[in-house]
């Protein structure tokens, strides 16, 4: 079949144009440009009526179909051809169910009756009209060289792209969680000016084999184009016309975020994860992180998404929940039994049921939900899901803020007082939600009443926990002064010691922890002391010499601070300015004299002397 493009002007008697051909445009820019040569153009009532009913359903393609067909009118006039409307309008029924292909037929029978040429842009109407032997034209618009003018907004730091009509245009640049939303054109854009660009951007979907239309509704739009997720809304949805269009800056891998060895080790067997986290904060980037790791361990991965934004390799199969049922999303996923399923987003109740029963068949589940706090992602599980169920379906949540791995909570079940009640028959279920790298719990889920409540764990130690911890630290310190003990419940306890001296503690193969272990009868974790840093400033001042001492004259605001004498370097020594913001210190041996060094620093109107004056 003759493709778009050709040299010469092609002359055709009579046309008649199906609706893919009036939506994608082509029609009106070939016989602009004098592709093609065209006497009288037939367009069928059904084309009309479909149109009609997607715009008014708000679906942007019946604006372009009608738009198009303004054009041919506009065309007919200049050019001197014919345009007509023939056939009869299709029923409700027909329009409806225009997908079954009960409107393209009516479309080839005019075609037939009347002669005339068949114009489409889809391939299957044009095979059925071939094999009846109807004269017919594909056309296949060819990709545009340069580039959409959406795309020309962007740039290596733009995160997302924000169109609106009767406003200039901004976008948000930076990185998750460190962006700023700035004015990236002085012109305004008219409510002209969003059409075009909702045109283009819907015309390129169609064309790129990258590019699809994940939803259509009545006022707004979604759509993937390549690597953008664009969201167009118009009224009477929106107040106006808008184009949101969003771009991920960066293609991450899990060791770019540098995890720990045990929360690497952890995501290697865990099977219920929720990455959560603002909006903005890079928690989509963390999924198609953790969906290549898991590619890369040679598991079967899949994602169910709506819509599908994830950036992946052909090795994982991405499902769009917007073009199927929960029920046809829930079947796939049993029959073909991936060991990991990333689910982005999960945003209602039906969304956390799919996802929950898919947990407890036993496939593994990654889950992207929206929170401001790592709690908040838990407590969205609460009455959706019954209380003993949640931590056989999370066991891990992995908080991400400003692109980082922020917090790591891990979730088990137990049977105890809840912390703050001090009567043994209050023992129930609660849930205990622990920090993952310390172990220590943080808060406690239970029912109280007919109410489940999420309460934070009492900070406050009792006399008897601080003994024991004391009691801890004492054992430790036949090792090393450095010690630090925190008991976390009844039998177990953290214990930071200095790096250095950690080989000897654990012994080899674990034989001395586990040896202490007996003797003190708790669980002990061994984890490094990190000692604070000391935070120096640079601090003016006067210096002056008396037979016995060097006085160091300081501002007002140091009295009676600690105070650290340098020599490059070397620390001299530290000491305590006076209530008078001054320093003595005894001058120094003949020896220490020749490499004691004190930079001066004149006031600002001699700021550019600097005077090096040895201590003497």
């Amino acid at each position: 079949m003759p493709k778009s493009t050709q040299a010469q002007p092609e002359h055709i008697e009579k046309i008649v144009p199906d609706t893919s051909i009036i939506i994608d445009s082509v029609l009106s820019e070939q016989i602009k440009t004098r592709q093609i040569k065209v006497n009288e153009i037939i367009i069928h009532e059904a084309v009309l009526a479909e149109l009609e009913h997607q715009a008014n359903l708000g679906k942007a393609s019946g604006f372009l179909g009608l738009d198009e067909i303004k054009k041919l009118r506009e065309l007919a006039a200049e050019q001197e051809f014919k345009i007509s409307f023939l056939g009869t309008r299709p029923s409700a029924g027909a329009i409806r169910y225009a997908k079954l292909g009960e409107i393209d037929a009516m479309i080839r029978n005019l075609a037939w009756e009347l002669g005339a040429t068949l114009i489409t842009a889809d391939k299957t109407q044009a095979r059925v009209a071939d094999a009846r032997g109807i004269a017919v034209k594909l056309i296949i618009k060819e990709k545009a060289e340069p580039r959409i003018k959406l795309e020309q907004f962007f740039d290596e730091q733009t995160m997302s792209i924000h169109l609106r009509e009767n406003l200039q245009p901004y976008a948000k640049k930076g990185k998750p969680g460190k962006w700023r939303f700035v004015q990236i054109k002085k012109e305004t854009l008219t409510q002209k000016d969003m059409r075009e660009i909702a045109k283009e951007i819907i015309e390129e979907a169609r064309l790129r084999e990258d590019g699809f239309i994940e939803i259509e509704r009545e006022g707004s739009t979604i759509i993937q184009l390549g690597t953008l997720r664009i969201v167009i809304t118009k009224p009477p949805f929106a107040d106006g016309w808008e184009i949101t269009a969003v771009k991920p800056i960066k293609q991450l891998s899990l060791k770019d975020y540098k995890l720990s060895k045990k929360l690497t080790e952890r995501l290697e067997k865990a099977e219920g994860i929720l990455i959560a986290g603002a909006p903005g904060h890079g928690k989509t980037t963390f999924a198609q992180a953790l969906a290549t790791f898991y590619a890369k361990m040679d598991k079967v991965v899949k994602t169910v998404e709506a819509p599908r934004d994830l950036q992946l390799g052909p090795k994982i199969t991405q499902y769009a929940i917007s073009h199927g049922s929960l029920e046809e999303i829930h079947d796939i996923l049993l029959l073909s039994r991936p060991d990991y399923t990333i689910f982005d987003e999960i945003r209602n109740t039906r969304d956390f049921r799919l996802f929950a029963d898919m947990r407890l068949t036993g496939i593994g589940m990654v889950g992207v939900v929206h929170a401001t706090q790592p709690i908040d992602a838990i407590q969205r599980f609460i009455g959706r899901i019954e209380l003993g169920m949640i931590p056989h379906i999370i066991d891990t949540v992995i908080f991400i803020k400003d692109g980082k791995v922020n917090k790591v909570y891990s979730l088990t079940m137990t049977v105890k007082v809840p912390s703050g009640m001090t009567e043994a028959d209050l023992s129930r279920p609660v849930v205990l939600v622990s920090d993952f790298e310390t172990g220590k719990p943080e808060y406690e889920i239970y029912t109280y009443g007919e109410e489940t409540v999420i309460v934070p764990m009492q900070e406050t130690k009792t006399s008897m926990q601080q003994l024991a911890a004391k009691a801890v630290e004492d054992y430790f310190k036949k090792y090393s002064q450095k010690i630090k003990a925190e008991l976390i419940g009844s039998n177990r306890a953290i214990v930071y010691v200095p790096e250095k001296i950690i080989p000897r503690v654990i012994g080899k193969k674990g034989k001395e922890i586990e040896r202490i272990e007996k003797e003190l009868g708790i669980k002990i974790d061994i984890q490094e002391l990190v000692q604070p840093k000391r935070i120096l400033k640079s601090i003016k001042f006067e210096v002056d010499f008396s037979k016995t001492d060097i006085i160091f004259y300081l501002e007002k605001s140091m009295r009676n601070k600690e105070i650290a004498i340098y020599s490059g370097d070397e620390l001299i020594t530290s000491v305590f300015a006076s209530k008078k913001a001054t320093i003595r210190i005894k001058r120094a041996s003949q020896r220490k004299r020749n490499r004691i060094c004190i930079k001066q620093r004149k006031n600002k109107a001699r700021s550019k002397i600097k005077k090096q004056k040895c201590l003497t």
